[in-house]
């Protein structure tokens, strides 16, 4: 029987090595490298999806010296614009019970909104809903959508929420309580239907 030269056993249990190495290397990489998973609402605590109902009143308040909502940005024409084409705003507004501005404060609306129309007096909506009374202290609702202002009833999609939010999707219909057309201040009542566990 010949022996086998040293060299050769020694590249041959380096190819079984090598290949045994590779394999276990795309067997890790593959797990390594993912993103993303699949889950059910279970394993996060979720048990039931629940549809609720939140009324409140939102002050928009521009004018004066305790203004809650302030230009921050305007497009060279946004003077001369019927509509204040370009007109950018950012708002901490209070929201409330009722549409006293005296009424119990249930949390702000903070987020911007903008003129985003040449021919029409509407707005381009990002704003946050941030809660502190109740149950709903800490929590919030993102609202991203179009409000065209001039409309009787107007309606914009919740988008997002946090605490006890997690997960929310809706609409909120907007309706204009009261509107100055001197000072431009606003109270627009807000009914808003929230889906979330």
């Amino acid at each position: 029987m010949a022996k086998t030269p040293l060299k050769q056993i020694t590249l041959t249990l380096l190819l079984i090595t090598l290949i045994v190495f590779s394999f276990s290397i795309s067997l890790t990489t593959a797990d390594d490298y993912s993103f993303s998973r699949d889950l059910s609402a279970e394993e996060l605590g979720h048990k039931k999806q629940k549809l609720t109902h939140l009324h409140f009143y939102f002050h928009d308040v521009v004018s004066g010296p305790n203004a809650t909502a302030l230009r921050v940005a305007q497009a060279a024409t946004t003077n001369v614009s019927a509509v204040s084409f370009g007109y950018v705003a950012v708002l901490d507004d209070p929201l409330t019970v009722g549409p006293e501005p005296t009424s119990k404060k249930i949390g702000s609306a903070q987020g911007m909104y903008i003129s985003t129309s040449q021919s029409d007096l509407q707005l381009q909506l990002v704003v946050s809903y941030v809660f502190t009374e109740g149950i709903y202290n800490g929590s919030t609702l993102s609202i991203l959508g179009h409000n065209a202002i001039l409309t009787p009833l107007r309606e914009l999609p919740i988008v997002g929420g946090t605490g006890v939010f997690k997960f929310a999707t809706g609409y909120a219909h907007l309706t204009t309580y009261m509107f100055n057309l001197t000072s431009l201040d606003a109270i627009v009542e807000y009914n808003v239907y929230v889906l979330h566990y």
